[in-house]
């Protein structure tokens, strides 16, 4: 699922100044950073496919920093062009940075911001979206990154509306993605862009990978938490609550079990996780009854039952809003695509194991029951400084 943004007027209007040219990309590279990732807008935009009817690029690769740059592996890279080089280019990449915990070098932030203020367009692979961040790019702005490190992004960045469930982001002239597979994505999605769908399409058959992917990050979501809240006595509360999501608790019984007001504990929460509690409840509620859909034979409203939910109708609206699917329509999908007897069977709150009952192989998923996937969705922006799914009012 991707989030293309309604660029603004001003955004929209920009024009790259007269240096820089539409078809030259920058790839900038730092010491530390992943060579998965490094090396994904290195193929897509570097290597001439003009005979399957890709349009070329002209790639840049471009020092962060001063080398040798180490990769992972212990590998060393040298790159042809330094921090000067990204004054041509029309789009500059950041595939991703080393570590979400220090700062970037302040020469590589001003470049990014002076090719911003120039016209080009700005792109942050997975945790590059932090080095964007760094550079204010990002701010006002939404954007995503790693589910896994979308909290730290958003506390860290409380001016960044944070969505850790796209795959990307595209806000006009700033773009985001998430981890690995998604920069793939994101990459498809800019030459999709620039020169039409038959040529991403020609591109994803030369990459071996699908032109669109569906759904989002939400499916690979799971429990964990930032490491910032290990050390802290709220951690237990949480940890609590991932235990008795079988239980309807609200957030007012999390607060209570912390000796803290409501406020107080909101303004805790929010300030450790990036997520309001109640908007972190909800996520971890549909997650469950994700699991038990994929992995038990429990009807819809057991599963409701079995996460929390006061109704059967409120799984259903938090899962569409989450997952974009009624639970019926995922689970449908998700059997389509994996036997039933991969499955494990259900550990039901008691500890005992509910087994699957054995079935037919399935049959071929009629398209009205598929997972709905939109290749464009305007989504209405998060507060500031949230990581998670619109938040509800309402107790879960």
């Amino acid at each position: 699922m991707s989030h293309d943004s309604t660029a603004a007027p001003e955004a929209a209007a920009r024009k790259l100044s007269g240096r820089r040219r539409k078809e030259i990309v920058a790839v900038l590279l730092f010491s530390g950073g992943p060579i998965f990732e490094s090396s994904i807008p290195l193929s897509v935009f570097g290597i001439d496919r003009q005979d399957a009817g890709v349009p070329r690029y002209r790639l840049l690769v471009c020092a962060g920093e001063e080398g040798p740059l180490r990769t992972t592996g212990g590998l060393e890279l040298t790159a042809p062009q330094g921090l000067e080089a990204i004054s041509r280019a029309g789009t500059v990449v950041v595939p991703a940075w080393r570590s979400i915990t220090s700062p970037p070098p302040d020469d590589a932030l001003d470049a990014l911001r002076r090719a911003h203020e120039e016209g080009a367009r700005i792109v942050g692979l997975c945790t590059g979206a932090f080095v964007l961040a760094a550079a204010g790019l990002l701010d006002g702005r939404p954007a995503t990154t790693h589910w896994m490190y979308a909290p730290t992004l958003a506390k860290r960045y409380p001016s960044v509306h944070v969505d850790p469930r796209e795959l990307f982001v595209d806000d006009g002239d700033v773009l985001t993605s998430a981890g690995t597979a998604a920069g793939i994505d994101l990459c498809l999605h800019i030459v999709r862009t620039d020169h039409g769908n038959e040529a991403a399409g020609a591109l994803a058959r030369r990459l071996v990978v699908p032109p669109r992917r569906s759904g989002g990050q939400e499916r690979y979501l799971d429990r964990s938490l930032p490491e910032e809240i290990g050390a802290d006595p709220l951690a237990e509360v949480v940890a609590w609550a991932l235990e008795h999501l079988h239980e309807q608790f609200d957030v007012e019984t999390l607060a209570a079990r912390a000796y803290m007001s409501r406020r107080t504990f909101d303004r805790r929460f929010r300030s450790l996780t990036g997520s309001a509690p109640l908007q972190w409840l909800i996520t971890q509620r549909v997650l469950q009854a994700q699991r038990l859909l994929e992995t038990s034979d429990y009807s819809v409203d057991e599963v409701a039952g079995r996460c929390g939910f006061r109704s059967p109708v409120a799984l259903r609206g938090h899962f569409r809003r989450q997952l974009g699917s009624s639970p019926a329509a995922y689970r449908a999908a998700y059997r389509a695509r994996r036997p039933q007897g991969d499955r494990q069977p259900d550990q039901d709150t008691a500890g005992a194991a509910r087994p699957l009952p054995p079935s037919d192989p399935p049959a071929a998923l009629p398209p009205e029951t598929a997972v709905p996937f939109q290749s464009r969705r305007t989504a209405t922006p998060l507060p500031a400084g949230t990581a998670g799914v619109p938040g509800q009012r309402s107790a879960p």
